[in-house]
């Protein structure tokens, strides 16, 4: 049996065997070519496919003559812009200006076009050719941030002041700046637009962020006489209750000793707020209000994501302390946790009003506001994010007394809008990426092919991308979609034959798995997370082992986890054992799915808690937000499989409280 694509032939197997080929010179040049074949991926069989792969592997290494070769071999193909954008950057250190406006003029507004024009921004601002720079600046549709710092650079040496304005804006959120952006922080120090109180408040905020290297740069901003001694910062850093118990008699007598000391306490709250707490009455006479209110302030966020119910007091002490943006969200949820719709109320007010609307906080001041007997202000909040397909966006509706159901289908694409999208030279170079699994490539090509797109544009798109079986890209395009939407794109359910039957053998809710599939993996049966879970449910080597052990699948090894049928059985037969582990509550599997059945149990209250409360209190970001995305998806999926509303309250519920240690199950991974 001839080896497969994925056992490509050993290097000088066509040679050995060769030697014992017939004589016969169109016979062997045949199967030499065969083999030859054989030992590339299955996907590069096009000659021009074979040809773009070996120019990004020169590239890559920084072969110019076999980039060159492979230039010739890939006229016409999708990728070919590709293969010049390559050999303008090898020649990059040539200045061929002209080659590359001349590139950028013909794929103009293009992903490979805009990537270019960034790389030779970079190449300018390091050459300090200041015009150039902000010409190229100018035409960029989308800068990153070191582009935006090489722009700033070039208008600072034409004195304009605006840039510091610019800078200042940024000095508390843009912790870990690109080395491009020093100057720009430099020339801000310089203005003397800033002061000590300004350089400790971004130290503050960088320590708080876990960014001490960043932070200790910061402080290089200060007066040289005030420039705490590096090794101090370190032990207050890595050793906070260590450095506190060795405090100098004059600690307290300088600024950087009173900082350093808040530093250390904040250090200690990371992993036990209340012994922090402890240390920080001990200290607090001495501390000026600004560091010890700072001091407070990281205690009680580090309370409240610990769930500890000190965290609302401690918030109270931390008075008029200036918050991060999850500073101020956790104070929030600290007073959900208690129920203190006062103190919600509060908090949300306090935000800076960029975050205070974002749909979550909109939604939680609206419930403030009703519990407090103050209903029209709550449902004027509510009707500002219904109607949206999120979590709170159903919540919002069911707060109105609407049903959750998915909105008219749109007209499907006609041919024309149909070969439009095909025609689509973004799409086109996106599924070229595809075809040769670089899903990486492909994805950003195909998202910025999207920019700009009608709906119907968008919707053509998806169908696209359906029939080619790429799902996630079907549901991230239909997602866009503002006016005219099809949620049976947004909501695919392949995989029907495997998923509905499995869902149906472990009495689990199909709208459900497939709301946890589609947040898993969007349907993609060889992803790979970047800690080892694998296939469309994502299963963790151990969990899939175990899984396999508990149900009796015999001949089960981790090669077998990408299997479809394998993979939907192991992950539907673990969402059952977690359900049954967990009070049978989809809120606390669905979080167990994600993060571990010890946290999920962990996170409970020890009352009964609203499932959306618990489900906003979840310490992880990302499983705070994959919990609230299955929920929803869920709600979806079940109005699409039935074609009967479905209420996200009621799937959420409550979930119960925090009872007993063990789990029916002891060794459940």
């Amino acid at each position: 049996m001839l080896h497969s694509s994925s056992q490509p032939i050993r290097p000088g197997l066509g040679l050995r065997l060769a030697h014992y080929l017939p004589k016969s010179r169109l016979f062997r040049t045949s199967l030499l070519a065969l083999l030859a074949c054989l030992a590339l991926p299955a996907t590069a069989q096009d000659p021009r496919d074979t040809a773009f792969l070996t120019a990004r592997d020169a590239f890559r290494a920084g072969d110019r003559n076999k980039l060159e070769r492979a230039a010739s071999q890939v006229n016409g193909h999708e990728l070919a812009p590709y293969v010049e954008n390559y050999r303008l950057r090898m020649w990059m250190d040539q200045g061929d200006s002209a080659a590359i406006r001349d590139f950028l003029l013909r794929h103009d507004k293009s992903y490979v076009a805009e990537k270019l024009r960034g790389d030779w921004l970079r190449w300018l601002g390091k050459r300090q050719q200041w015009s150039e720079v902000e010409g190229e600046y100018a035409r960029l549709l989308a800068p990153e941030a070191d582009q935006t710092c090489w722009q700033q650079q070039a208008r600072l040496q034409r004195n304009d002041s605006a840039v510091l304005d610019e800078a200042g804006k940024l000095w508390l959120t843009q912790l870990e700046p690109p080395e491009a952006c020093r100057p720009v922080l430099e020339a801000l120090v310089a203005s003397q637009r800033l002061g000590v109180d300004e350089v400790w408040a971004r130290a503050r905020r960088q320590v708080e962020a876990n960014r001490p290297g960043q932070a200790l740069s910061t402080l290089n901003y200060l007066p040289e006489s005030q420039v705490p001694d590096g090794r101090s910062f370190d032990q207050a850093v890595s050793s906070g209750m260590a450095y506190l118990a060795k405090l100098p008699g004059n600690w307290a007598g300088s600024r950087s000793g009173r900082e350093l000391a808040a530093i250390a306490v904040a250090r200690i709250a990371s992993n036990d707020p209340r012994a922090a707490a402890e240390q920080l009455d001990k200290l607090q006479g001495k501390l000026h209000d600004g560091e010890r209110q700072w001091a407070w302030s990281q205690i009680a966020l580090q309370a409240a994501k610990k769930h500890l119910s000190e965290a609302n007091d401690w918030y109270a002490r931390a008075g008029k302390a200036l918050l991060s943006d999850e500073g101020h969200q956790w104070r929030v949820r600290a007073a959900l946790r208690a129920l203190d719709w006062g103190r919600v109320r509060d908090a949300v007010q306090a935000m800076p009003p960029a975050l205070a609307a974002l749909p979550e906080w909109t939604y939680w001041l609206g419930r403030a506001y009703r519990a407090g007997g103050r209903t029209s202000e709550a449902d004027a909040l509510f009707e500002k994010i219904a109607g949206q397909a999120s979590f709170y966006g159903n919540l919002a509706d069911e707060e109105l007394g609407r049903s959750v159901l998915p909105p008219p289908k749109a007209r499907a694409p006609d041919s024309d809008e149909q070969k439009a999208a095909r025609d689509n030279p973004g799409l086109k170079r996106a599924l070229a990426f595809f075809r040769l699994d670089m899903r990486t490539e492909a994805v950003r090509e195909w998202n910025w092919a999207l920019r700009g797109m009608s709906d119907r544009e968008l919707l053509a798109a998806a169908e696209l991308a359906k029939k080619q079986q790429i799902w996630d890209r079907a549901i991230n395009t239909a997602d866009k979609t503002r006016n005219e939407h099809d949620y049976s794109l947004r909501f695919l359910a392949p995989y029907g034959e495997q998923v509905r039957p499995a869902a149906q053998n472990q009495s689990l809710d199909d709208a459900w798995v497939y709301g946890l599939m589609r947040q898993e993996s969007r349907f993609i049966t060889h992803a790979k997370s970047n800690v080892g879970a694998s296939g469309l449910m994502q299963l963790m080597p151990a969990t899939a082992k175990w899984v396999a052990k508990k149900i009796g699948l015999r001949d089960f090894h981790q090669g077998k986890v990408n299997d479809t049928e394998t993979n939907v059985l192991l992950g539907t037969s673990y969402m059952r054992l977690v359900m049954e582990n967990l009070d049978n509550h989809p809120v606390l599997a669905s979080a167990a799915y994600n993060a571990g059945p010890g946290r999920a149990r962990k996170w409970r209250a020890e009352r009964p808690l609203e499932g959306a409360i618990y489900a906003e209190t979840i310490p992880f970001a990302e499983t705070r937000d994959y919990v609230k995305k299955v929920m929803s998806n869920a709600v979806y999926y079940t109005a699409l499989f039935t074609g009967r509303p479905d209420s996200l309250k009621n799937r959420l519920g409550v979930v119960g409280p925090r009872v007993g240690e063990g789990f029916k199950d002891p060794d459940l991974p």
